[in-house]
């Protein structure tokens, strides 16, 4: 089960902009992501390769913990992210719900409004 602690230092590192450090130092290697009811992604390599896809989509892409609940292995993550390019910008609250093992994420699934996706011009 992980500690506030290990939870504490991987949200710090999203809200420093450290999304690849975060999955390298806290996914397992054969972890499994779920976007709101659908498997999307298996293993780090496909979690790395998702997440540098997402930020060469953006100029900039900032995330911010509004509340972190963890209770035994589960642990559920309100955040806010924010994603901007030179023509478009993009809101999305989510809720991340996570499974941990031995100080690893194995299994994580994001809850969201998929209207969120659709970017505001700028």
């Amino acid at each position: 089960m992980p500690d506030r602690h290990e939870v504490t230092t991987f949200v710090s590192l999203v809200e420093s902009g450290e999304f690849i450090e975060a999955i390298r130092q806290f996914y397992h290697p054969t972890a499994i992501v779920w976007e709101n009811q659908e498997q999307s992604r298996t293993g780090i390599d496909a979690l790395v390769e998702n997440e540098i896809r997402v930020l060469q989509a953006f100029t900039t892409v900032r995330g911010r913990a509004l509340h972190v609940l963890v209770d035994g292995d589960s642990v559920a993550i309100n955040w806010r992210f924010e994603f901007s390019s030179d023509n478009a910008h993009l809101s999305l609250e989510e809720i991340a719900y996570q499974q941990w093992s031995d100080g690893k994420i194995v299994q994580e699934r994001f809850y969201y409004d998929p209207s969120q996706l659709r970017p505001a011009s700028s």
